[in-house]
């Protein structure tokens, strides 16, 4: 299936506080179950570029997939965020949702898209249906690695010093096997990354307005009833695998899957074996 990245990209208006931003989203399939996917924090994510590899799978089975840009992200307004990124994104999605007349979903969280997946879920929990969250979902201290990894060092470095240098030192750790990234890739995502200098500056200015983006939503966990599939890479050097047993520890109606040989990436690292779970999970 040949699912166009033009002819699915849609805008839409949401308020912040006073602020009105432009949101932007692909719509993709027309099934009466949706799926919501939610990107990473990286320089130059995206909703598709996050999750080009998984649309289909997702559409072939008869959902429809909305993939949401992040204030801060893709083709989205910029926004310096001084409170929780986390529910910042949550009532994004809440928003675009109410507004296109989608009344549940099911939401599908890489990294930050996890942490914002969870915060939706506690805000909003009649909306939710079913939860897949990868690399991300809540904060706090790892048990077993050194705080911040060394993937979100090199993170904010490339987000502070955007060259292909840094992005090539990013990747290293971001995945399992680095050679998956081609160069093609790294090119159109340092393309993605200098394209927009106003969500570099906004990401900056964010942490240093709250270095804690992200909250620890560990104690809140259990009053989270969705059926919850929880995905990680076994050398995630980003996000330790670890943050996945406190939310198989905190999340009632949850499951947890490891992939061996994989890092941060696990939509796109393993995509076959992930689509094919993920779409087994959300079907029964």
């Amino acid at each position: 299936m040949n699912i166009d990245q033009t002819t699915t990209s849609r805008f839409l208006k949401v308020m912040e506080d006073d602020t009105e931003l432009n949101i932007h989203y692909h719509d993709c399939g027309h099934g009466d179950e949706v799926v919501v996917m939610l990107h990473g924090s990286g320089p130059g994510a995206s909703g598709w570029a996050n999750f080009q590899r998984n649309i289909a799978p997702l559409v072939e089975a008869g959902f429809r997939v909305l993939l949401i840009d992040c204030p801060g992200w893709g083709k989205s307004d910029s926004i310096v965020n001084a409170g929780s990124r986390s529910d910042l994104n949550a009532r994004i999605v809440n928003s675009v949702i109410d507004q296109t007349g989608i009344a549940r979903i099911s939401i599908l969280g890489n990294s930050m898209g996890g942490h914002s997946a969870v915060a939706f879920a506690l805000t909003y929990p009649q909306k939710v249906a079913k939860l897949v969250l990868m690399g991300g979902g809540t904060g706090g201290m790892s048990l077993y690695a050194p705080m911040p990894t060394e993937g979100l060092k090199l993170l904010n470095g490339l987000y502070r010093e955007p060259t292909l240098e840094n992005l090539r030192k990013f990747n290293d750790v971001f995945v399992f096997d680095a050679s998956v990234l081609t160069e093609e890739l790294l090119q159109q995502r340092l393309a993605n990354i200098l394209a927009r200098q106003d969500h570099l500056e906004n990401f900056l200015s964010s942490l240093a307005a709250n270095p804690r983006q992200f909250p620890d939503f560990g104690p809140r966990l259990p009053a989270i009833l969705a059926p919850t599939l929880v995905v990680w890479g076994r050398q995630d050097r980003v996000v330790p695998f670890d943050t996945g047993l406190r939310l198989v520890a905190g999340i009632p109606n949850s499951q947890l899957h490891i992939f061996n040989q994989c890092g941060h990436w696990v939509q796109w690292e393993h995509a076959d074996a992930f689509n094919r779970m993920v779409v087994d999970f959300l079907t029964h």
